[in-house]
């Protein structure tokens, strides 16, 4: 079903809900139907809407659908489990009952673990990946910055983690928080379209009333840490993807350092690789036309088998 924006908001496409053990919430940006399918997965602590600077754009190319994993944005759990583990297992219903084709899963940090985990385990849902500063494993020479650090240490001990982010949020307004969170995941947070800020904090602001933010957010974080813990594993992981990748990421991201792109680059060759110059953790939205103009180059280059196995007009040849 669809629910339309109400009247005053900067346009944008109308929500739409489908019941996976509970409602999810997407949007579908639409685009050509002949077009290759997108499904765009945000990070910890972000929402479809971190992808609101970039899909109108792709969408006239693409068909551009992007989900609020559960826990995260309008989808509330509802006893699911935020976990990065089990919001794949939701991905996976998403593509196979709402998807008709193979799609091209574009994930940032957390989304693109879970496009990677997705991918690995499900290769017929996925046509390629765009992996916009993923989630890695940080080493001895890619640590990220101590603020960060200390606060993903506290998210590893579940009721330190809940005291502290409860402090946090009752001590600043849903705008400071957010804003707070900007500042953290960019670079220049004024490079961020207006009227995507102000979605930001619209959404902000309703999430203030849910009543388990905290909890759903530990949950998420602790579960992202165990599975980069395993360095190992995660290597494997990604020497287990077969279908084409374009890597994405900014060189002064704070929360998962550019030492771990170059080095997931340099171990998987096959991949195309770029960095944003200046840009933080979420470039979709600090500098939108630049990822636009990357992944649309890649589609026509590297990437164009996956453009093409997620075109529904393979099934007709």
């Amino acid at each position: 079903m669809t629910e339309e924006a109400p009247a005053g908001r900067p346009e944008r496409p109308p929500s739409c809900w489908v019941d996976l053990d509970g409602p999810v919430h997407y949007v579908d940006h639409g685009g050509p139907p002949e077009g290759p399918l997108m499904v765009c997965i945000h990070g910890l602590g972000g929402s479809l809407l971190n992808w609101a600077a970039v899909a109108p754009t792709l969408s006239k190319t693409c068909r551009v659908l992007a989900l609020d994993l559960a826990g995260f944005g309008r989808t509330r759990s509802h006893g699911r489990s935020p976990s990065v583990h089990d919001n794949q297992k939701l991905l996976h219903r998403f593509l196979t009952e709402v998807c008709d084709d193979p799609a091209i899963l574009v994930g940032n940090s957390m989304g693109g673990l879970i496009a990677v985990l997705q991918t690995v385990a499900h290769p017929e849902t996925v046509a390629g990946i765009v992996l916009v500063d993923p989630a890695m494993p940080v080493g001895l020479t890619s640590r990220p910055k101590p603020q960060v650090a200390v606060v993903f240490g506290l998210y590893a001990v579940p009721a330190v983690g809940r005291s502290v982010v409860a402090r946090r949020r009752s001590s600043r307004s849903a705008e400071e928080v957010a804003m707070a969170l900007l500042r953290l995941c960019t670079a220049d947070p004024s490079r961020v379209p207006d009227p995507v800020l102000e979605q930001h904090l619209e959404l902000a602001r309703e999430r203030n009333d849910y009543p388990d933010v905290d909890a759903e957010l530990i949950v998420a974080a602790r579960s992202l840490l165990w599975v980069l813990a395993r360095r190992r594993a995660h290597a494997s992981l990604l020497r287990n993807i077969t279908v084409p990748v374009l890597l994405l990421h900014g060189d002064q991201d704070r929360l998962v350092p550019i030492a771990s792109a170059r080095a997931a680059a340099a171990a998987n060759p096959t991949w195309r690789f770029e960095v944003a110059v200046g840009v933080g953790h979420v470039p979709q939205l600090e500098v939108p036309e630049w990822t636009i103009s990357q992944i649309l180059d890649w589609l026509k280059t590297d990437g164009v088998a996956a453009a093409y196995a997620a075109s529904p007009e393979r099934r007709h040849i």
